[in-house]
């Protein structure tokens, strides 16, 4: 029954979120209706999976919100970070709970075995910094992941490291430590197979999600 409900809630909200384009025929999805849908689901304890769960009880233990006022100044937010980050190795897009999804490669972010951030990243990291800088309306869950080589041991604390390395910088740019929250996973949130070197790749990173905050 759970499940049906779920069904008919994200069947209507893609109804809502959603026009059809008078010239291409295409549907065109409006993410401040989305956005305030989803944060109502969110709100009820309905989220994609353990991580998107995890990653909305961070956010709203730094005052993070998803709603319809929400969702029309993180378009603006997204619109800003995506020509920020275009050409630079950074991906923009929206996570299922309607934050804004950075996902920061590991290759171009740290060393191997690092937790200290590569000066050839800085420059990016200080476009990020400005943007989230400029004002108080964002809160940001800086997750740090890992491949699976090696262990437990080894992957938890330095994914942890990464994520806070980051968050830090954030903070050292003038974005308030009160609005940020740092978490490592290890290798236990994979994108990607870890049995090819490209999905290992894909896999160390660190993301950062930013919400609308209260």
């Amino acid at each position: 029954m759970r499940a049906l409900v779920i069904t008919a809630l994200v069947g209507s909200l893609s109804l809502a979120g959603c026009t059809t384009n008078p010239t291409t025929g295409e549907r065109d999805y409006n993410k401040t209706a989305i956005g305030a849908g989803l944060g109502a689901l969110l709100g009820a304890g309905v989220a994609k999976s353990n991580g998107d769960k995890d990653k909305a009880g961070r956010a709203a233990a730094i005052g993070a919100v998803v709603g319809a006022a929400g969702g029309y100044f993180l378009d603006q937010k997204e619109k800003k970070l995506r020509q920020q980050m275009a050409g630079t190795g950074v991906d923009v897009s929206r996570n299922p709970d309607g934050s804004i999804a950075l996902v920061m490669p590991g290759n171009i972010t740290f060393a191997t075995n690092s937790a200290s951030i590569s000066p050839s990243f800085y420059s990016t990291l200080d476009k990020v910094a400005s943007t989230l800088a400029e004002d108080t309306k964002t809160a940001i869950v800086v997750s740090g992941h890992t491949d699976s080589t090696g262990s437990d041991a080894i992957n938890l604390p330095l994914s942890q490291n990464r994520a806070n390395s980051v968050a830090n910088y954030l903070v050292n740019k003038g974005v308030s430590s009160n609005r940020i929250n740092a978490q490592g996973y290890g290798s236990s949130q994979p994108v990607a197979s870890n049995a090819t070197a490209e999905g290992k790749q894909q896999n160390r990173r660190v993301e950062l999600s930013i919400y609308a905050r209260q």
